[in-house]
């Protein structure tokens, strides 16, 4: 668990990140990071505008230390969703910034090992690989036969390809660190 101290530093590596790499910066490494900030973990951060999805990418595993991690995909977020434009400037004081971090993933070997709310779920079918978070289950209001199914979808399958015996099956949970709204 990261202390109250972790998470507002997080969501400040973010926000920095986000807000040069929008002005055309490069950003600078965060400094040394400690605690938790340091071990290695995967990480999404996910935008929104007025409430809507602006951007979301994040690493499931990395080596790297997570302050690192948490600075990369902010930027990614930022400038390199393909379902989104990059941010521009004037956006920046509309939006809200979250961080999920991330716990390992586990492989499941039984759906009924996945609990929504609590779950995030990775599958995998030929080269093909979706992710969900678990917030997004509870913010859809999905049952657990949705959530996979929307997860199917986002690999680019259809949606029951998560039955199909050759398809791999991860869950994971998340720490997420959020703002209740915009600003930078």
């Amino acid at each position: 668990m990261l202390t109250h101290l972790e998470r507002i530093e997080l969501l400040a590596i973010a926000r920095d990140a986000i807000a040069q790499a929008v002005r055309g910066e490069t950003p600078a490494p965060p400094r040394a990071p400690q605690g938790s900030l340091a071990g290695a973990g995967g990480a999404f951060v996910t935008l929104r505008r007025h409430g809507e999805l602006r951007g979301c990418i994040g690493y499931i595993e990395s080596p790297l230390p997570l302050a690192q991690v948490v600075q990369e995909v902010a930027v990614k977020a930022a400038r390199e969703d393909p379902r989104f434009p990059s941010v521009r400037p004037e956006e920046l004081s509309d939006l809200t910034c979250e961080v999920s971090v991330l716990s390992p993933i586990q492989q499941v070997n039984d759906v009924t090992e996945i609990l929504v709310g609590r779950d995030g779920v990775l599958l995998e079918l030929g080269g093909n690989r979706g992710v969900l978070l678990p917030q997004v289950a509870v913010e859809y209001r999905w049952s657990r036969e949705e959530f996979l199914a929307n997860t199917a979808r986002k690999a680019g399958l259809p949606p029951r390809a998560w039955e199909d015996h050759r398809a791999k099956l991860y869950r994971f949970s998340a720490e997420v660190v959020g703002e209740a709204h915009g600003g930078g």
